[in-house]
C-alpha cells in the first residue's frame, strides 16, 4: 500500500516537471521566435537604410562628378583666356618675376643642396672609420700576445745588463713606459703627458712619469718602479735559503715602492682630477708576477695607498682601453656636431618653406590683381572695352581699333 502511494506521488511529480519544463520550452521558443521576427524586421530596415544610402552615395559621386567636370572645363577656358591675356598685356613683368624668382630660389637652393651633400660626405666618412677602426682593433688584439713575449725577452736580457745600477734600472723602466704608450695608440701631448711638472698641496713640485688624460678633464698617473737587484740575486742563487732570502727582498722592495709613491699622493696634485688612484708600472712581467704569488697581500696593501699594480701585460690593456674611450668621445663628438649641422639644416630647410610660401602667397595676390584688372576692362559691368567701344559707336573714328577676339571676349 505504501509503495502504492509512493509510486503515485513519484509520477505525479515527474508529471509535473515534464509539464514545467514543456511549459519553459514553450516560453523559451516564443521568446527566440519573437527575437528572431525582430532580427529579421532589423534587417530589413538595415537593409533599406544601405539601400538608401548606397543611393545617396551614388548621388553624391555623380554630383561630385558633375561638379569636377564643371570646374575642368571652366579651368580650361579660364587657362585659356589667361594664356591669351597674358601674352599680351603681363608678358613682361611676368618674365620680371620669373627671372627675380629663379634668382631667389638658387640662393636659397644652393646653400641647403651645399649643406646636405656636406652632411652626406660627414655621415659616410664616420661611418667608414668606424669600420677601419674596427678591423684595427682586432689586428692589435692579435699581436698584444706577441708584443708581451718580446718584451718579457728583452726584460729578462736588459735584467743582467742593469743590474747594480739603480739609475739606469729608472731610466730603462721609463723607456718601457714610453714604449708601451707608443704601442697603444695614445698620442704625446694630447692624450698623454711625459714628466710634466705639477705642485702639490704643501708646495712641493713632482714630476710623475705619465699623466694619461681621460675624456670630461679626469687624468690616470703612472709611475714606473723598478726593483732588479734582489730580483737578479734570486735567479742566482745557489741554494733555496738565499733564493727564498732574494725574493722576500724582492716583495720588500716592492712594498717600499708602493709605500713611496703612497706618500707622494699624486691624486691630490694641483690641476689633476685623478680617479682617486695612481698606476704603479712594474716593467718586468715575471718580477711582478713572482711577487704577487710569493705575497698576495702586496695587492692589498697598493690598494689601501690608492695605488694600483699593473705589468707591461695589464698596462697596454688598461692604455688601449683608454685609447678606445677617446675614439668613442671623438665619434660621440662627431655625433653632435652632425646633431648640430642636422638641426641648422632643419631650420635651412623649414626658412626655404617660408620663402615658398611667400612666393605662393606673392602669386596668388598677383593673380588676384590680375583678375582685378581684367574685370575692369573687360568682364564686369560697365568695363573699360564696353565704354571705349561706344565712343566709336557715337562717331569717333580713331585710326585703330580693338580686335574683334578681344569684343568677343568681352561679349562673353
Amino acid at each position: 500500500m505504501v509503495t502504492d502511494t509512493f509510486s503515485s506521488t513519484f509520477w505525479m511529480g515527474a508529471a509535473t516537471v515534464v509539464a514545467a519544463l514543456f511549459v519553459l520550452l514553450l516560453v523559451l521558443l516564443s521568446r527566440a521566435h519573437a527575437r528572431n521576427r525582430y532580427l529579421q524586421e532589423q534587417r530589413v530596415l538595415l537593409t533599406a537604410e544601405l539601400d538608401k544610402q548606397r543611393a545617396l552615395a551614388g548621388a553624391a559621386h555623380q554630383h561630385m562628378q558633375d561638379k569636377l567636370t564643371s570646374l575642368s572645363e571652366s579651368e580650361e577656358r579660364l587657362k585659356n583666356e589667361f594664356e591669351r591675356l597674358a601674352q599680351r598685356i603681363f608678358e613682361q613683368k611676368a618674365q620680371q618675376f620669373e627671372t627675380a624668382n629663379e634668382r631667389r630660389l638658387a640662393s636659397t637652393l644652393n646653400p641647403l643642396k651645399q649643406q646636405l651633400e656636406a652632411f652626406r660626405q660627414q655621415v659616410g666618412s664616420q661611418y667608414a672609420e668606424e669600420g677601419r677602426q674596427r678591423m684595427s682593433l682586432q689586428k692589435e688584439l692579435l699581436s698584444l700576445r706577441e708584443l708581451n713575449k718580446q718584451m718579457t725577452a728583452e726584460a729578462e736580457s736588459l735584467t743582467r745588463a742593469l743590474k747594480g745600477d739603480s739609475r739606469q734600472q729608472g731610466v730603462w723602466g721609463e723607456v718601457v713606459l714610453e714604449r708601451i704608450l707608443e704601442q697603444s695608440g695614445l698620442r704625446a701631448g694630447h692624450e698623454y703627458e711625459v714628466q710634466a711638472q705639477r705642485r702639490a698641496e704643501e708646495g712641493k713640485n713632482y714630476r710623475p712619469d705619465v699623466i694619461i688624460h681621460l675624456p670630461e678633464k679626469r687624468q690616470v698617473i703612472v709611475d714606473s718602479k723598478v726593483s732588479l737587484t734582489a730580483y737578479e740575486r734570486y735567479f742566482n742563487a745557489e741554494t733555496d735559503a738565499e733564493r727564498e732570502k732574494a725574493l722576500a727582498e724582492h716583495v720588500q722592495s716592492l712594498k717600499n715602492h708602493v709605500r713611496d709613491l703612497g706618500r707622494k699622493k699624486y691624486q691630490q696634485l694641483e690641476g689633476v682630477t685623478t680617479l682617486d688612484y695612481v698606476l704603479l708600472f712594474v716593467p718586468i712581467e715575471p718580477a711582478f708576477l713572482l711577487a704577487v704569488d710569493k705575497d698576495p697581500e702586496l695587492i692589498r696593501l697598493a690598494l689601501d695607498q690608492n695605488i694600483m699594480l699593473v705589468s707591461p701585460t695589464n698596462l697596454l690593456v688598461a692604455l688601449r682601453t683608454v685609447h678606445n674611450i677617446w675614439q668613442y668621445e671623438h665619434q660621440s663628438q662627431n655625433a653632435k656636431r652632425i646633431a648640430s649641422d642636422a638641426a641648422k639644416l632643419y631650420d635651412k630647410f623649414v626658412g626655404f618653406l617660408d620663402d615658398l610660401s611667400r612666393i605662393e602667397h606673392s602669386l596668388a595676390t598677383t593673380s588676384k590683381h590680375f583678375d582685378a584688372a581684367m574685370n575692369k576692362l573687360s568682364t564686369g559691368r560697365g568695363n573699360l572695352i564696353s565704354r571705349v567701344e561706344k565712343f566709336r559707336e557715337l562717331g569717333v573714328q580713331p585710326s585703330k581699333k580693338i580686335s574683334p577676339e578681344r569684343l568677343e571676349d568681352e561679349d562673353e
